[in-house]
């Protein structure tokens, strides 16, 4: 049995994921926001994620370019339907990550190690996690 170890920045580089750990940030941040009102401002985002409205800006221009984002510069920005499919994965494998966090530790509140971790869970994985929530108590 042969096993292939890589560092961490070997394991990125072998992702063809078309989404980077900090676009998913990102997207799944303004998907949140969007369940709360139609559009969104890079200001508003920008002190969402605690980044300057610049780095906001560009990641958005690049989720734009990606298809995720319709944004207009000084405007408003939502998503197209490839953001919503995105973004609506990106809430839900976080919501699965802390229910099953929170019951593992019995806490009521895991964001920060969900934040760190959420990104190299693969698909498989998170939909194990969530049939497994379920058949677990409620702590």
């Amino acid at each position: 049995m042969e096993h292939n170890f890589y560092t961490q920045k070997g394991y990125e580089l072998n992702c063809h994921d078309d989404l980077t750990a900090s676009m998913e940030d990102y997207l799944e941040m303004i998907c949140r926001m969007l369940l709360e009102k139609d559009v969104v401002r890079i200001q508003e985002l920008s002190a969402q994620l605690h980044v300057k409205p610049s780095s906001a800006s560009k990641m958005v221009g690049t989720l734009k370019e990606k298809g995720y984002l319709q944004f207009e510069k000084y405007g408003y920005l939502t998503a197209t339907q490839k953001g919503r499919e995105a973004g609506n994965y990106l809430l839900y494998r976080h919501e699965v990550l802390h229910r099953f966090l929170c019951l593992l530790n019995h806490t009521e509140n895991e964001l920060e190690q969900v934040e760190k971790i959420e990104h190299y869970i693969d698909k498989r994985t998170v939909e194990n996690l969530a049939r497994l929530l379920p058949l677990l108590p409620e702590s």
